[in-house]
């Protein structure tokens, strides 16, 4: 979910938009009047996993999506954690399975919630044991996975294509625009 920031964090002063200048040229920045602090707004790194196990792709359906929407392992990295220790951490969270391996797939843009995707290609063991945020799960064979046109979705395309398969696109998302994925 994003929020409106409206006040200062330092000195609890109106933020407004200014015109600032930067090496790059002027530039609008949310700034305080009062005190000259800016709020950056800087995206918010995701971690993606494709999680592979058992020779197929895990997609899991988070509970605030519709019944046949199915994405990547997803989630916040955390302060003093490295990419690869996230991954892991969110895939055991979310799904019970232990990561064995890891390989960086791409950086991914999502605009749209102001976030920047790392994802990961993973391999994982165990028993999938789902946390209450997910419902459900498939394991899917990485030929007849299907994306989609954004953020996790481009991630999972590149990791097809890597392995031989041109991905196929669906856009489940023209009725339900405001629930995508990440």
């Amino acid at each position: 979910m994003q929020y409106e920031v409206r006040f200062c964090s330092h000195c609890a002063g109106a933020l407004q938009w200014l015109t600032v200048a930067e090496d790059s040229g002027e530039v609008q920045r949310l700034r305080c009047a009062s005190c000259g602090w800016t709020h950056w707004n800087n995206p918010t790194p995701v971690l993606a996993a494709i999680v592979e196990h058992e020779g197929r792709v895990l997609l899991a359906r988070n509970a605030a999506w519709p019944e046949k929407v199915f994405g990547l392992i997803t989630g916040f990295m955390e302060a003093g954690e490295s990419p690869e220790d996230g991954i892991a951490r969110e895939v055991l969270e979310e799904t019970g399975l232990v990561v064995q391996s890891h390989q960086l797939i791409g950086a991914y843009e999502f605009l749209r919630m102001n976030q920047v995707i790392i994802a990961y290609h993973v391999e994982a063991t165990g028993q999938v044991k789902l946390s209450p945020e997910l419902l459900e799960y498939r394991l899917v064979a990485p030929e007849k996975v299907q994306c989609w046109p954004a953020g996790t979705g481009q991630a999972l395309a590149t990791w097809l294509r890597s392995r031989g398969h041109e991905p196929e696109f669906i856009d489940f998302w023209r009725r339900e625009e405001n629930q995508q994925p990440a």
